[in-house]
Parts: C-alpha cells; sequence; structure tokens
C-alpha cells in the first residue's frame, strides 16, 4: 500500500479548491508528510465518488441472456468500470422481483452469493442492495434471513405491478416480452401478475410487520419512485428513511421536510430531465432538496453530474461534488470517507483537468485505476 504525498495538484475540499499538498498513509488522509512526492500538476485531486445505487453491473454479469458461469469474473469486470470511472463505493443494485430473469430470485441469489464470496477481493468497496417487490409476499417470512445470508444491510421497496390494467382486466404492455425474458409463457405470467394483483390489500400489514423486523436488524431502507407526500408518509412510519428517485415534486418536499433523505439519478442531471418522463433531479438540486446522486444505470453519470453542475453555475465545485461524495456517504451512515479530512479513508479521485477524465482512483490507499501519462508520474 503506498504512502504518498501528492503536490502540484488543486485539491478539493469542503471551501474550494487549493493547492495544499494531499497525503496519505495505511490508507488514511493524513495531515504530516507520508512518504514519496509525486508532482500532479494539471491534475484535480477529489474525494471517491459514492454511489449508493447503481445496476449498470448487469452488463458485465450476464451480457447475453443467461447468468454468467462465473458470476466472480462479471463482478472483477464491474470493478474496472466502477473503478474508471471514480467510484471508490459501489452500492450494487439487484431485484428480487416477479419479473424473473435477470430479476428473478434465483438470479439474485446468485449474484447476492457472488458479491459476498468476491467483493473482499476487490480494491473498490463493494456493496449489495436488494430492491425488492412488494407484492411478492410468500417471500416475506424467509425474506430477513435471506438477507442476513447474502450479507445484505440495504433494502429498496419497490412496486412495478401494472395495477391500473389489471384491475381495468386488460394485458399489460409488453407482456409476452417480459414472459419470454422470464422463461414463462404469457399465460403462466398473467396470471402471476393477477395474483399479486388479488392480494394488493394484504401487502401494507404485511410491509409493517417486515420493516419492523428489518430496523431490528439494523437494515436500511428506502422506498422507490414515491409519487405523494401520503407515501412518503407511509413509508417513513415503517422505518423507511430514504426516499430513492421520488416521482414528483410533492413527495420530495415531503421527504425533505420530514428529515429523510431524497436520492436521485445522476443521469437525470445529465440528460436534463428523466429518461421517462417524471421529475427533473436539476429542478430538486436547485430548491436545494436533493441529497445525493446515484449513478442508476450509468457509471459515468455521477462524474459527469458533478462536472455540469458546477459548470453550470448552479453550484459550485465543492457543493456539487458533495452530492456525489459526502452526500451519499452521509446517507449511507458512512462517517469514514466522503471528504479528504485527516483521518478518513484515502479514497481519492484524480481528475485530468483539462479534460475531467478520470486519470486514477484509489480506494482505501490503494490503486483501482491509472492509466495514460499520470501513470508515468507514479512509476518516476
Amino acid at each position: 500500500m503506498p504512502n504518498l504525498d501528492l503536490i502540484g495538484a488543486e485539491v478539493l475540499h469542503a471551501e474550494g479548491l487549493s493547492r495544499t499538498p494531499l497525503s496519505f498513509a495505511e490508507g488514511h488522509i493524513t495531515q504530516r508528510s507520508a512518504g514519496r512526492q509525486v508532482d500532479l500538476t494539471g491534475f484535480q485531486v477529489l474525494p471517491g465518488i459514492v454511489d449508493l445505487h447503481g445496476d449498470a453491473f448487469e452488463r458485465h454479469l450476464a451480457p447475453r441472456r443467461g447468468a454468467m458461469k462465473q458470476l466472480s469474473e462479471g463482478l472483477v469486470s464491474a470493478e474496472a468500470e466502477l473503478a474508471a470511472n471514480g467510484i471508490t463505493t459501489a452500492v450494487l443494485a439487484q431485484f428480487v422481483s416477479w419479473e424473473g430473469g435477470l430479476r428473478g430470485s434465483e438470479f439474485a441469489n446468485q449474484v447476492f452469493n457472488g458479491i459476498r464470496d468476491t467483493a473482499p477481493e476487490l480494491v473498490t468497496d463493494v456493496r449489495p442492495q436488494l430492491r425488492f417487490e412488494t407484492h411478492m409476499l410468500d417471500l416475506y417470512q424467509d425474506l430477513p434471513q435471506r438477507m442476513a445470508e447474502w450479507g445484505v444491510g440495504y433494502i429498496v421497496f419497490n412496486d412495478h405491478l401494472p395495477h391500473d390494467r389489471l384491475a381495468q382486466g386488460k394485458l399489460p404492455k409488453r407482456l409476452v416480452g417480459q414472459a419470454l425474458k422470464a422463461g414463462r409463457s404469457p399465460e403462466t405470467h398473467l396470471a402471476q401478475m393477477q395474483d399479486m394483483h388479488a392480494r394488493r390489500e394484504e401487502v401494507p400489514a404485511a410491509l409493517d410487520a417486515l420493516c419492523a423486523e428489518l430496523s431490528q436488524r439494523g437494515i436500511r431502507m428506502g422506498s422507490h419512485d414515491d409519487q405523494t407526500p401520503e407515501q412518503r408518509a407511509e413509508w417513513r412510519a415503517r422505518g423507511v428513511s430514504l426516499a430513492e428517485f421520488p416521482e414528483t415534486q410533492e413527495a420530495a418536499e415531503a421527504a425533505h421536510a420530514a428529515g429523510d433523505a431524497v436520492i436521485m439519478g445522476a443521469p437525470n442531471v445529465v440528460r436534463g430531465a428523466s429518461h421517462n418522463g417524471n421529475l427533473s433531479a436539476l429542478d430538486l438540486i436547485s430548491m436545494g432538496l436533493c441529497h445525493a446522486l446515484a449513478s442508476d444505470y450509468h457509471y459515468p453519470s455521477p462524474r459527469r453530474a458533478a462536472l455540469m453542475l458546477a459548470q453550470s453555475g448552479l453550484l459550485d465545485l465543492a457543493g456539487a461534488w458533495a452530492l456525489v461524495s459526502s452526500g451519499p456517504a452521509q446517507v449511507l451512515g458512512l462517517t469514514d470517507r466522503g471528504t479528504l479530512m485527516p483521518g478518513k479513508r484515502a479514497d481519492i479521485v484524480i481528475l485530468d483537468k483539462a479534460t475531467g477524465r478520470v486519470a486514477a482512483t484509489f480506494a482505501a490507499g490503494r490503486v483501482s485505476y491509472m492509466s495514460g501519462a499520470i501513470a508515468e508520474r507514479f512509476a518516476a
């Protein structure tokens, strides 16, 4: 593990950029000179990105239909992409859903076991998140124990059933395609959705009990796609304190007013709007209602979103970068990272000042990514 003094670079702290050298030793930022000097003139040194929700890893685990036989190889490949985008802490969001296929229980079991067994070998801090479909009532009893076996300490609740169409007796959109991906006939897939929809009145009480047990176990809990203040209040009453990708300003305002963390997608910022017409992350950020940005489905987006926010003048660089570093770290309760203060983990991303591209990434003081001319400076 290298002990280094990074000199000549612009270093980002809460008060802004400075040219004060940054030193780290034994995996942590230090106040004193740590060892060999590396001149990083022309580069910027920033806190490593903490990504608290991303599912772009799926393409590495199942590049074509069906999972890879060795998920560990896919996770190693996914880590390379994470590190190349400056991400030093990554929460991998995996579904357990009636949708089946890559979102089904069988694939999720492989993924969570793979993360549990492979993550200790990686440089990037990789953690699992369970995205759980609330109407899968048959799984409730065993879920807390399964999560313990998987090492999952973070769950987000979703409901993607097409209730309106099912209530009207209409066929759900894309039924045939979804059924084929899940390996079921369209008739079987539809019957499953209809059965879950018919039991919808059982879900609130079941969620109350499940969330109470998960809370006792110290599980971090979030809701997904909140639409109304009333929905957010229901989740809050269950101890679900994270509002992930709220769909309306009213739901986001209600979450913020109650002290809940509001998480939005970085691709929403990069695009300037939600890809499916929901609430704009830019609007929430401008109103001070967003605590953190997540990669969602695109790992380059947290870095790009933060730089775009700073370049637009909506936030200064320190405030924009906090949305992808210290903000997410606080949401996850990770007090040892997110800033470059002495004593914190040496989670560092180094950007080429001219291009804004990632030149190198360190996680807990270890190199997870390095490319191009900057490698010559460290090798000199």
